[in-house]
Order: structure tokens, then sequence, then C-alpha cells
């Protein structure tokens, strides 16, 4: 894969993590100046950090599925190629994926069920870090297949 393709993909995969992140950071600053109190928050209710928490776990989500898929075309089982091009975008969505998680639960006032997203950012760290794990894997047969 030329230098040419490879930012093609990194600079769509940042672009598919800004279209699904972004509102939540231009949504959080209006929900600030509404009330200085917390009011209850109910199961359903989609706050800002909670779409910031799954934004990141969509993310991670398409780093671990497009390492997964990566995985499988490096040994040969599905479709044609080496899965480079997978893999490296496992590789930068993971991690996006961890670090937006991570950075919702530092920055989580309470715990479970008040609506700031820590469940959701977890799922994404855990599934940031296995799309990094799967993008590596297929890095690593691809380098040794070409």
């Amino acid at each position: 894969m030329n230098k040419l393709m490879l930012r093609r993909s990194i600079r769509n995969a940042l672009l598919i993590a800004a279209v699904l992140i972004g509102p939540a950071g231009f949504a959080a600053p209006v929900a600030a100046q509404v009330s200085g109190q917390r009011a209850a928050v109910s199961a359903s209710t989609l706050t800002p950090k909670r779409m910031a928490a799954s934004g990141a776990a969509v993310v991670g989500l398409i780093g671990a599925v497009t390492g997964g898929l990566a995985l499988a075309r490096s040994t040969g089982r599905a479709g044609g190629g080496n899965g480079r091009r997978g893999a490296i975008t496992a590789l930068a969505m993971g991690p996006l994926g961890l670090i937006i998680g991570a950075l919702v639960v530092v920055t989580a006032d309470g715990g479970l069920g008040t609506g700031n997203g820590i469940a959701g950012g977890y799922v994404a760290m855990v599934v940031g870090l296995i799309g990094i794990a799967l993008g590596g894997l297929a890095l690593a047969r691809a380098r040794r297949i070409a």
C-alpha cells in the first residue's frame, strides 16, 4: 500500500470519528448553561456524555470489526488482498475509541446511571483494545505474507 492510500484510509477513519463524536462536543456547553443543578436522569435520556461514550464505542467497534475482517483476509479466509488496509484502519480507529472512552470515564462526575456515560466509556475502552489487538495481528500477518 502506498502512502497516499494510507493517508486516505486514516483521513476517512478520522472523518467518521469526527462525525460520530462531534455533536456531543457542541451539546455539552449548551447543556451546562441550561441550569446549574442536575436534574434526575432517566435510563433513556441521551445526555452529551452518553452521546460521546456511544460515539466512542461505535468508533472502537468499527476498529474491532475492520481488524477482524483484516485478520480473516490476511489468513486467506475472506476476500482478496492481504488485509493491510483494514489493519491500518483498525489501528487508527481502535486507539481513538479507547482514548475517547477513557476521557469520558475520567471526566465523569458520578457512577452508573447518572448520565455521565461511564458504562459506554468502559465499553468503548474494551472494544478499542480489541480493535488494536486485531489490527496489530492482521498487520503482522500481512507483513509476513508480503
